[in-house]
C-alpha cells in the first residue's frame, strides 16, 4: 500500500516541509512586501490574499517543479538520504539570513543543496548541467529583466500621468496595487510554489512511493498551505527590509514594482525556468526606486541583499555536501 511505503519517508518529507516553511518565511514575504509598506492591505489581508493567489498560481503548471525535480541530478544514481541531506542545507541557510532579515534566494539554495549533495552521492556522474543552465539564465532574468521591469512600467505611469494631481494618483494606485499584488502572488506560486513539489515528488519517487515523477494533486495543496504558515510565521522580517529599509514606496511605485516583478517572473514559469522571486522583486524595487533619482535607493542595504545572494550558492553547495558525508556515516 502507499501508506506503508509513505512511512520510511516520512523524516525525509517533513525536512523538505520544513525548507518549505523557511521558503514562506523568505520567497513567499516578497510577494506581499510592498502592498505591506505603502498600508494598501494590512498584514493580514495581503497574507490571506497571498495565500489564494499562491494557491491558484501553484496550480496553473509543473514546469518548474518537473525541472527541480529532475533537472539538477539524475534521479537514477541519488537516493533519499540525497534529499535529506539537501534540505538540511536550505533549512540551516535560511534560518541563518531570515534571522538577520536578509531576502536570500530560496530558489539558489535549493538548487545550490541538491547538487553539492548530489556530487557527494555520486560525483559529477550525478549532475546535470542542463539545469545550471536554466539557473543562470533565470538570474540574468531576475536581475535585468526585474529591473528593468520595474523601471520601465514606473517611466510609462509618470509620463502618462505627469498633468495628474500626487493625491488621485494615490487614490488610483492604492486600489489598483491590490490588483498588482495580486499579480505577484500569482506569479510567486506558479514558480517558487512548484519548487519543493518538485522535491517532494522526488523523494516520493525515490521511495518507491510513485513509479513515475508526476506531482499528485495532494502534493501542490500541502506544499501551498505549508507556505503559507511559514509566511505568517516569520514574514515581517523581510517585509520591512524589502519593503522599508531599501527604499520610500508610495502605492504608484508599489504598483511598478509588483507588476514589473510578476511579469519577468511568469514568463521565466512558463519557461520552466526556476527564478528567483527575491531577486526578481529586489531588483525591481530598486528600479522604481531608481526613476526619483539614484539616491532615493539605500544602495547599502541593497549591498546587504547581494552579498547574502552571492554566499548563497557556496555555503549551500557546501552544506548539502558535508551533510550528506554526515548522513552516510550516521546511517
Amino acid at each position: 500500500m502507499i501508506t506503508d511505503a509513505i512511512i520510511p519517508l516520512i523524516p525525509v518529507l517533513l525536512l523538505i516541509l520544513a525548507a518549505e516553511f523557511v521558503n514562506g518565511w523568505h520567497d513567499a514575504s516578497n510577494a506581499i512586501a510592498t502592498v505591506v509598506s505603502t498600508r494598501v492591505l494590512s498584514p493580514a489581508q495581503a497574507l490571506a490574499m497571498a495565500a489564494v493567489l499562491n494557491f491558484v498560481g501553484t496550480m496553473s503548471g509543473t514546469a518548474v517543479a518537473m525541472t527541480i525535480g529532475k533537472g539538477f541530478v539524475r534521479p537514477e544514481v541519488i537516493n533519499i538520504t540525497t534529499v535529506a541531506a539537501a534540505m538540511v542545507s536550505v533549512i540551516s541557510w535560511g534560518i541563518f539570513t531570515w534571522y538577520y532579515g536578509l531576502p536570500s534566494s530560496t530558489s539558489h539554495a535549493l538548487v545550490s543543496a541538491l547538487t553539492g549533495a548530489g556530487l557527494a552521492t555520486a560525483g559529477s556522474s550525478a549532475l546535470l548541467f542542463e539545469g545550471w543552465r536554466k539557473i543562470l539564465t533565470g538570474l540574468g532574468l531576475s536581475t535585468f529583466l526585474g529591473f528593468m521591469g520595474g523601471f520601465s512600467v514606473m517611466v510609462l505611469i509618470y509620463r502618462t500621468l505627469f498633468k495628474v494631481r500626487p493625491g488621485i494618483i494615490r487614490k488610483i494606485f492604492s486600489r489598483l496595487q491590490i490588483l498588482s499584488a495580486a499579480f505577484m502572488a500569482f506569479a510567486h506560486g506558479s514558480n517558487d510554489g512548484q519548487k519543493f513539489m518538485g522535491a517532494f515528488t522526488l523523494a516520493l519517487v525515490l521511495g518507491g512511493v510513485l513509479p513515475v515523477f508526476k506531482i499528485p494533486i495532494w502534493v501542490i495543496i500541502i506544499c501551498a498551505l505549508v507556505m503559507a504558515l511559514g509566511t505568517a510565521s516569520g514574514g515581517w522580517r523581510i517585509i520591512k527590509t524589502m519593503g522599508m529599509r531599501m527604499t520610500k514606496l508610495e502605492p504608484v511605485q508599489g504598483f511598478g514594482a509588483e507588476t514589473g516583478a510578476a511579469l519577468t517572473i511568469e514568463l521565466a514559469s512558463r519557461l520552466g525556468i526556476p527564478l528567483s522571486t527575491t531577486h526578481t522583486i529586489s531588483t525591481s524595487i530598486m528600479g522604481v526606486g531608481s526613476t526619483r533619482k539614484l539616491s532615493a535607493v539605500r544602495w547599502g542595504v541593497g549591498k546587504q541583499i547581494v552579498t547574502a545572494w552571492i554566499f548563497t550558492f557556496p555555503a549551500c553547495f557546501l552544506i548539502g555536501w558535508v551533510t550528506y558525508q554526515i548522513f552516510k556515516l550516521l546511517f
